[in-house]
């Protein structure tokens, strides 16, 4: 195609590694785009739709790919929603919001927060779903019901037709200017609005389906809802997937966030009790009923901190979850009450009770939300799992359900679960599925059809309630609507899109085996990341996500090379281009396991895959730092001592590009070694100075260096200060380790250890605090040693042990905070901010950043990585805060050099604030 000539060439991508990898959704189909186009703008998405209709190729928008029914994958144009499209506008008073479709849900109700305000639809990836796909899916969620989606909740548009024309019902001359050159498309709409109205057995088929979730087909309410075809075209495109247009902006009414929250967590000894319970609570003010079925209890129920009861309950017992909302405490008091008084003539296992202490209800919802990923941890590797969700009558609900799970064992799903969103009757149920084999795929037909009579013939319900039709309810809209709605849906299609360019196969298709094709090969790769469901959860804390590939991306590309080379064929195409793009430009960060439902760390696999590749001399290399760590560090900083000198001579930004990148503009000094502090009285501690601060000094020359500044203050808290024994020499391994060399690295973290151990010793059976200054070997020396010696990173020790000790100045200036990814997966963030707050009264913490993208040396040899990582933060940043505060030294480096400020270990700041003398640092 000739995208070429109207984007960017970095827009447009064409190497077959990154079409495989950025077509992939969180489906079970697969299919590889002719080309990706990364659109910035309207103009952008017209340019991509012009050269589409010249060549005759469809094509597909794409959000997050966080899609279960695989609307969001195609063999024709991808269309991916770039940052260009992430704005969001909060007008005063934040009844409303403006949004692109680029925007993550989750940091729009981040935006709205600290308005009392979210958006309505409240999907559970809203974390990672963004906008564009809530609306072209209608998506909903555990509390928003069928008031609050996007449906109810839009209020105006922009819209990009088929034929390129662009609406914004917000804008009166836009739409005047719409009228005038669409009107046989208004017209067309009022007409099929007047006629639907006059049938009445239509409309009433219409409102009754829309009376519970529903995601199947069209969105006909529009034409009973409202006559003004303005009206009718926008809620149309809500949950049209992308096959009638392009939403480029959208206006949600926000809606409340109550701030006064308790949940309950219920047992029944029958699921039609629990279903009993339902139709009573429907009549409260209660946000959320979660129903789980004895299959999904038991998936979890031997996870640490689940409650005792779930392994002693019956083979018929279910469990609702409860959760209300409310203003204020005695609101939330008397809602409580109503809601005990309906439980309480129902038969329960325990007593209800709710809770309003935060930790109980999360342990509580780790119940419900453990249920999915349990299925996926436990299934065979080359399976898929399977998540559908239909919507029943409320009154059907237990009968149902009961009828469900016999299907599920008539045809072969032992392992499979029910939950679901029981105030709205719609149910979730989980199973895996073998697409390796015709008769596997002939079962799960079979399962499917059982499954469409079941909802459709036997309770008129819906057959996706808010996953949206996609490919695999496709075949099955007008069985479930029938022949008069089906034509309606076919007529709207034909008159948005009478090419058929926009993701054709999603929502309408004639064939009635289409969801038995392009399934996904779900291929075994390797151990550590066989599990991954491919669910996308991980990108947006991922660094490298958008430069070349995230974790879900890695794991999908590393799959497709063990396919190939199972089957005897090539894999010198992936090969070529997995290095760069998978291996080198990868943190390694671990934070893709904090949001992966079943715990994957693809930087395992990174590590793995990067141990494997490299060559002799690398390994020799590696080798010799691990057995002579000390003459490796000595080299290291005497390199920097050379570097520093050639760029007096030639200049800091000349040998940043002669070194591609690996020369920082403002590259460390070398650290001075570290002395043994004079023995003094005092409570004993340990001190760790880790490696990188042995290396990179401060970057001003004369500076103290940080363990330097660490010893400093732990001595003015009145402790003594005690080193391990030859310490420069010591290294927890984890530069090691990041480049997969885990056997140097666990004998580097021995070595460390028994030092720590013999350093700690009080000599009575017990040891002193150990202090480390890197949130990085901290955290791998907590794991190492865990059970046998407590490690405290230095900002946990400040918080717990300095703190109250030292008289601290607090300042006014502003200091610009990085939680590190380290941090972040410690839990230890809060106790960062606190000992940062305890320094300054303006902390700045800019938003949507996660990792630096430094990686350890990372930043060295790929500085791409580190820039595109923090490319969002130098705008978030106000002219005067000029310095910076985070706990790992290269972290450090990285954000002085994209940011233009100075940042230093927190360390710095909590010494200069506790002087005798203390004055507020000038920039």
């Amino acid at each position: 195609m000739a995208l070429g000539a109207e984007l960017p060439a970095r827009q447009v991508v064409t190497d077959p590694l990154r079409r495989l990898a950025y077509g992939t959704d969180a489906s079970f189909y697969r299919l590889t785009p002719e080309v990706v186009a990364v659109v910035e703008s309207e103009a952008e998405v017209q340019a991509v739709l012009r050269a589409a209709r010249a060549h005759g190729r469809p094509v597909t928008f794409r959000a997050a790919g966080t899609s279960l029914s695989g609307q969001a994958v195609t063999d024709g144009v991808l269309a991916l929603i770039g940052e260009g499209f992430a704005t969001c506008e909060i007008p005063p008073g934040a009844a409303s919001v403006h949004l692109g479709p680029g925007m993550v849900g989750g940091d729009v109700n981040a935006r709205l927060a600290p308005h009392g305000r979210k958006i309505g639809p409240d999907p559970a990836s809203i974390a990672t779903c963004k906008i564009g796909g809530i609306a072209a899916n209608n998506a909903s969620g555990m509390c928003c019901g069928t008031a609050q989606n996007s449906y109810q909740t839009v209020e105006a548009m922009r819209v990009v037709l088929a034929d390129g024309a662009v609406l914004d019902t917000a804008d009166g001359e836009s739409v005047a200017a719409f009228r005038r050159s669409h009107a046989e498309l208004l017209q067309a709409l009022a007409r099929m609005a007047a006629e639907t109205q006059a049938d009445a057995a239509l409309a009433q088929r219409i409102q009754h389906k829309y009376r519970i979730k529903n995601t199947t087909g069209y969105s006909l309410n529009a034409l009973v809802d409202f006559n003004d075809p303005i009206d009718i075209l926008a809620h149309l495109m809500i949950g049209s997937e992308g096959t009638l247009g392009f939403i480029s902006r959208i206006t949600y009414r926000t809606v409340a966030d109550d701030p006064c929250k308790a949940s309950a967590l219920v047992f029944f000894p029958t699921l039609e009790h629990a279903c009993q319970a339902v139709l009573g609570l429907r009549r409260l003010q209660v946000s959320a009923v979660e129903l789980l079925d004895r299959a999904s209890l038991r998936s979890v129920q031997d996870k640490p901190g689940m409650p005792a009861a779930m392994r002693t309950l019956g083979e018929d017992a279910a469990a609702l979850l409860v959760e209300v909302r409310a203003q204020t405490a005695p609101a939330l008091q008397l809602r409580i009450e109503s809601a005990l008084g309906v439980l309480a003539p129902f038969p329960t296992v325990e007593a209800a009770s709710f809770s309003t202490d935060p930790a109980v209800c999360e342990s509580y919802w780790k119940v419900r939300k453990g249920t999915f990923p349990s299925v996926g941890a436990m299934r065979r590797t080359g399976t898929t799992v399977i998540i559908e969700d239909v919507a029943f009558p409320v009154e059907s609900l237990a009968a149902a359900t009961l009828d469900l799970q016999a299907a599920m064992r008539r045809h072969g799903y032992p392992e499979g679960i029910i939950f679901g969103h029981a105030l709205e009757g719609n149910l979730h149920f989980v199973f895996t599925q073998d697409f390796s084999d015709a008769a596997e795929i002939e079962r799960y037909a079979r399962f499917m059809e059982d499954v469409c009579t079941l909802v459709v013939d036997e309770y008129d319900g819906s057959l996706k309630a808010e996953h949206g039709t996609g490919r695999n309810m496709a075949p099955f809209v007008e069985r479930e609507w029938g022949p008069k709605a089906m034509q309606l849906m076919r007529r709207i299609k034909a008159l948005f899109d009478p090419g058929t360019l926009l993701n054709p196969g999603v929502i309408l298709d004639d064939d009635p085996r289409a969801h038995l094709k392009n399934l996904k090969p779900m291929p075994a790769a390797e151990a550590v990341v066989d599990r991954c469901i491919e669910c996308g959860f991980c990108e947006p804390l991922c660094p490298s996500h958008k430069l070349t590939l995230s974790p879900r991306q890695r794991i999908t590309s590393w799959r497709e090379r063990s396919r190939l080379a199972a089957a005897g064929e090539s894999t010198a195409e992936i090969d070529a281009s997995f290095g760069p793009l998978g291996l080198d430009t990868c943190a390694a960060c671990s934070l893709c396991s904090t949001a992966c439902p079943v715990g994957i760390d693809t930087g395992d696999l990174v590590r793995l895959l990067r141990d494997r590749r490299a060559a002799p001399v690398e390994r020799a290399l590696n080798r010799w730092s691990a057995d002579h760590f000390g003459a490796f560090a000595s080299l290291s900083r005497m390199g920097l001592r050379v570097g520093h000198a050639a760029a007096r001579l030639a200049g800091d930004e000349l040998l940043a590009r002669v070194s591609g990148g690996a020369w920082k503009k403002q590259m460390p000094q070398a650290s001075r070694r570290v002395v043994a502090p004079r023995p003094h009285a005092g409570d004993p501690v340990v001190y760790y100075p880790t490696c990188s601060g042995r290396i990179f000094g401060d970057g001003t020359p004369g500076q103290p260096s940080l363990h330097e500044v660490v010893t400093e203050v732990l001595t003015r808290a009145g402790y003594a200060v005690r080193l391990p024994e030859g310490v420069e020499r010591l290294c927890c391994g984890q530069m090691l380790a990041s480049k997969g060399r885990a056997e140097e690295a666990e004998a580097m973290s021995d070595t460390l250890a028994d030092a720590l151990l013999r350093a700690a010793d009080d000599g009575q059976g017990g040891y002193y605090p150990v202090v480390m200054d890197a949130s990085t070997c901290a955290l791998r020396m907590k794991k190492h040693l865990a059970g046998r010696l407590e490690v405290l990173d230095f900002h946990e020790f400040a918080h717990d042990a300095l703190l109250p000790r030292l008289r601290i100045r607090r300042g006014t200036a502003p200091v610009a905070l990085h939680v590190n990814c380290s941090v972040r997966r410690s839990a230890s963030d809060e106790k960062l901010r606190q000992v940062l707050r305890a320094c300054t009264e303006n902390v700045v913490e800019p938003g949507s950043v996660t990792c630096c993208g430094f990686g350890g040396d990372v930043g060295f040899t790929a500085p791409e990585l580190n820039a595109h990582a923090l490319r969002h933060v130098p705008a978030q940043l106000p002219e005067a805060c000029c310095s910076g505060v985070s706990t790992n030294r290269t972290c450090e480096i990285g954000l002085t050099d994209r940011t233009g400020r100075t940042y230093r270990s927190i360390a710095y700041l909590l010494e200069e604030c506790s002087r005798p003398d203390a004055v507020e640092a000038a920039c």
